[in-house]
């Protein structure tokens, strides 16, 4: 399918998503009269608003919060890569390691994000240990899986060759790993920003995260700027999300799903 088939449904199901919402919000606020409808689902059109008019402000108090969400997000995906090459290794590794980071990710991000907090003391670092910790998880899993994927009889073809282990993990296990490496990424990404501006509630002085914290005291006088914040924060996890995907096509261009169609659309 061409770009132009693909952006096309996008569109129309973001308009109508925005044409109902639009809807919703005269119905509650002009037919229903909702007390404070304005504040549970506001116009469409003063979000936008809002959104332009405070565009700087999000800008620069986004970057903070990306910002810290990418060292973290970087740091994380560096742990787990790590992690995942040394299970593939040793067997031992993996029964060691393994357990104990599947519990370490039974424990609630709403939970952990607090105790953090209070023993660094320090939102950066905060953000930055809660981002990493919300990424190394997915990217070991996967990356895993990747390392375990290659075929026994490419394996066997590279022994055959005496290829030692550094060389096969470099010719073929780690090529081979890239499409799972990627799928950990593209989860993690959107979550590490989403974990930055969780630490960002629970006290800091800078980001997106004190920006929707403060517009949500200042209660309805304040509601299209606390969804203009919400509204920011999605933006930066789609736009990680798209920018793991767009690396994807450029590292791993073989992918089945990145081979031009044969054919006419």
């Amino acid at each position: 399918m061409s770009i132009r088939g693909r952006l096309v449904p996008l569109v129309v199901w973001f308009v109508a998503l925005l044409a109902l919402w639009e809807g919703l919000s005269w119905f509650l606020l002009d037919v229903a009269r909702v007390p404070l409808a304005q504040s549970k689902l506001p116009f469409v059109h003063k979000v936008a608003a809002s959104f332009f008019t405070y565009g700087s402000t999000l800008l620069k108090e986004g970057g903070v919060t990306l910002g810290n969400a990418s060292l973290g997000f970087l740091l994380g995906a560096a742990a787990g890569v790590l992690l995942a090459v040394l299970m593939s290794l040793s067997v031992w590794m993996e029964r060691l390691a393994f357990p104990y980071a599947v519990a370490s990710q039974m424990i609630p991000i709403l939970g952990l994000a607090p105790i953090i907090y209070g023993i660094v003391r320090d939102e950066q670092v905060s953000r930055i240990l809660i981002s990493g910790y919300i990424t190394f998880f997915p990217v070991a899993l996967n990356m895993l899986r990747g390392l375990r994927s290659v075929s026994p009889s490419s394996l066997e073809l590279m022994q055959s060759y005496a290829a030692g282990t550094w060389t096969i993990y470099w010719k073929l296990r780690l090529p081979a790993s890239l499409p799972g490496l990627f799928g950990g990424l593209k989860i993690a990404a959107p979550l590490a920003v989403t974990g930055a501006i969780l630490v960002e509630l629970m006290g800091a002085q800078r980001g997106i995260g004190v920006l929707m914290l403060r517009n949500l005291y200042y209660g309805p006088s304040h509601t299209y700027m606390f969804w203009s914040t919400v509204i920011a924060g999605a933006v930066m996890g789609i736009a990680s999300f798209l920018l793991m995907s767009l690396l994807e096509r450029l590292v791993s261009p073989w992918q089945p799903e990145f081979r031009p169609k044969g054919g006419v659309d």
